[in-house]
């Protein structure tokens, strides 16, 4: 794939972005940079002891928070627009450990010009941790706006519908 924008990283959306996943600023947030290996978009993340769940492994929640966000990002360097998370269902194959590099990945597997779903998996020492299947929603200035309840940053405008 080639990124419909670069970098695949929280600085496009310009500075002080709130996102968890990839603002780069963040005080407790993923700070996630992603890359592109073919049609995937890909990242990595060492969960840290304050992402735990149970003694020694990444919280349920926040494993799927990392799933969503690299699905995410591949809906933005796929379409060089941002979606809306309408719906996933998850899986969890195994614990990811607290400590050790854990790899994202996400592609696309259907667009339309208002729906694109995708697929994430996550994997930690070669084995599959998670899997999922994202769909998201592309909306227009207007209907951003009104999901979030306030006006979007002007740095955001370009990746509406």
């Amino acid at each position: 794939m080639t990124p419909a924008v670069t970098p695949l990283d929280g600085t496009l959306f310009g500075p002080g972005q709130p996102c968890f996943g990839c603002a780069p600023d963040h005080p407790a947030g993923f700070h996630l940079r992603f890359t592109t290996d073919g049609d995937d978009v890909v990242t990595t993340l060492t969960p840290a002891p304050h992402h735990q769940g149970p003694l020694g492994l990444m919280h349920g929640g926040l494993i799927s928070t990392l799933a969503d966000e690299a699905a995410a990002w591949a809906v933005l360097a796929g379409t060089g627009k941002f979606g809306f998370t309408t719906n996933f269902e998850a899986r969890l194959h195994r614990g990811v450990k607290v400590g050790v590099e854990v790899e994202a990945r996400a592609r696309l597997t259907r667009r339309s010009s208002r729906v694109v779903k995708a697929t994430a998996e996550l994997r930690q020492e070669g084995a599959l941790c998670f899997t999922g299947d994202f769909t998201f929603v592309l909306l227009d200035r207007a209907g951003a706006e009104k999901l979030m309840g306030a006006p979007i940053p002007d740095a955001w405008a370009r990746f509406c519908r």
